[in-house]
């Protein structure tokens, strides 16, 4: 379960999130909307512990620990996944390469043993045809030259590799046509699990019907404002975010 505290997060001296407060139960999807400006994803860099935010108070809460305490590559041992909304190339770093390091790395903070080759590119391979990942992408280094939608698969193909325990995901729908949102998103409902809970993050509920949340929450002004079930998202649909629009930007 994450439990998110009072949190208040400023940046450049300008504060962004108001003590905000926020629990996703265990195996649970709760989706975050709200107009641009409101903090969405300063939340989602706040989480996975991105520098430049400074948290003046409040505690983020993972199974009861505070990992606000933790560097980045900690947070991502305890179980913390975050998909970026624009994943950044890595000339250089072969996507195997990556992809066995950052395996093997995680599998030895749970201390458990690392994978041989054929062991992980079997896991590779089964966890990448399920996502429609030509294996020609594998080969390449990770990122370069790759589509909007080709760049949000190995996303989730590393998710499915680490089998985090809280995934947060910021706009993963953006840049994404139709049958790229089907392949990301059946990968993502084939990770959902009681033991595993994920925070989506969007401005359209078009994502929610692919991705159907258990809890739909509304943000603005760095607070969470609002909060009921997916016909929330289809209410915002329809009547847009006026209500909640603010001149600030996150």
């Amino acid at each position: 379960m994450i439990e998110i505290k009072n949190l208040t997060v400023a940046i450049e001296d300008k504060q962004i999130l108001n003590g905000l407060n926020l629990t996703v139960k265990d195996g649970e999807v709760a989706a975050i909307m709200g107009p641009n400006g409101s903090g969405k994803s300063t939340l989602s860099y706040v989480i996975a512990g991105k520098e430049d935010y400074e948290v003046t108070d409040g505690e983020i809460l993972l199974d009861g620990v505070n990992i606000l305490e933790m560097s980045p590559d900690e947070r991502a041992a305890s179980g913390v996944f975050l998909a970026f909304q624009y994943p950044l190339e890595i000339p250089g770093v072969g996507t195997m390469t990556f992809l066995k390091a950052t395996l093997n790395a995680q599998r030895r903070a749970r201390g458990e043993g690392e994978l041989s080759t054929p062991d992980f590119i079997r896991k590779v391979n089964a966890a990448a045809e399920k996502l429609e990942i030509n294996k020609e992408m594998l080969k390449r280094a990770l990122n370069v030259g790759f589509s909007g939608g080709e760049k949000k698969r190995m996303e989730i193909l590393q998710m499915a590799l680490l089998e985090p325990k809280f995934c947060v995901l910021d706009e993963t729908d953006s840049g994404l046509d139709i049958d790229a949102l089907r392949i990301v998103s059946g990968g993502v409902n084939a990770l959902r699990a009681q033991g595993r809970s994920f925070l989506v993050i969007t401005h359209y509920q078009r994502l929610l019907d692919y991705i159907v949340p258990d809890v739909v929450h509304v943000m603005s002004q760095g607070q969470i404002v609002k909060s009921g079930d997916k016909d929330l998202a289809k209410a915002l649909e329809a009547s847009g975010y006026a209500e909640y629009r603010t001149n600030e930007a996150a």
